[in-house]
């Protein structure tokens, strides 16, 4: 029983040794801040932080949801066709290997909405996985059923949707996790450069206005949010996992 709290407990004994630190040592507060100061510095701003991180969370959102269509569409037309396949592979292996930091300055420039460029950035981060596991799902399907498809005739079409499809959730499912994580990274890199070219929106234009005041502390308190953030997501994207397994046993 004690496990579950595990986590929890040692967070807590992190925080502890962190705070007992920087007093004992009297680290300045512009250097590394201890956690009390950081749980003051978002207790003075906490609305303005927390529509921060909801600006940051609907773009993270949205670029999930497009990364995870976009993904097993073209993943789907692979299986279907070996031209598709040849055409589309090369592409997504770009996507993955293009820093988004190099290109997002040029999207937010093509695109020219910033809310839309940032959901671009995001997405082509978040894509890969989605796309790369739910193509080796498709790939993994049994053979012998893929035999008893085409004995009875069953069209490509049919095949995919009806077979192969199904077959590939737990790859998709494990694609999504990884993939909700890199679209806040995504979301957050666009918004670093949507923010330095002034356009005020998530947490990461706070952590670039803190930095530019010299309050570390309020850059902590954003960085906190971040990572709760992420494992909320996290931790969210495994209990839907869990419960779509479950189903299917």
């Amino acid at each position: 029983m004690i496990h579950r709290f595990a986590p929890l407990l040692s967070f807590l004994a992190a925080l502890a040794v962190w705070q007992a630190i920087v007093t004992l040592w009297q680290v300045p507060v512009y250097l590394v801040p201890g956690p009390l100061a950081i749980g003051h510095a978002f207790a003075t701003d906490a609305a303005g932080l927390l529509r921060a991180l909801l600006s940051t969370l609907t773009v993270t959102a949205v670029a999930l949801v497009t990364a995870c269509v976009l993904g097993v569409t073209l993943a789907c037309a692979m299986a279907a066709n070996p031209w598709a396949r040849a055409l589309i592979k090369p592409w997504a292996i770009i996507l993955q290997v293009t820093p988004v930091v190099a290109v997002a300055p040029l999207i937010i420039v093509w695109v020219g909405n910033p809310f839309a460029a940032m959901v671009v950035c995001a997405t082509i981060v978040a894509f890969f996985p989605v796309f790369s596991n739910t193509v080796t799902g498709l790939e993994s399907t049994p053979i012998d059923l893929l035999d008893l498809f085409r004995l009875n005739g069953a069209s490509r079409t049919q095949e995919i949707f009806l077979l192969r499809l199904p077959a590939a959730i737990p790859y998709f499912l494990a694609g999504l996790r990884v993939s909700g994580g890199l679209a806040l990274v995504g979301a957050v890199v666009a918004e670093f450069v949507t923010g330095a070219g002034g356009v005020a929106s998530g947490l990461a234009f706070r952590i670039l206005e803190a930095g530019y005041r010299l309050q570390i502390a309020r850059m902590f308190a954003c960085l906190a949010l971040l990572s709760a953030a992420g494992l909320a997501i996290n931790a969210a994207l495994g209990e839907l996992s869990r419960l779509v397994l479950a189903r299917r046993t």
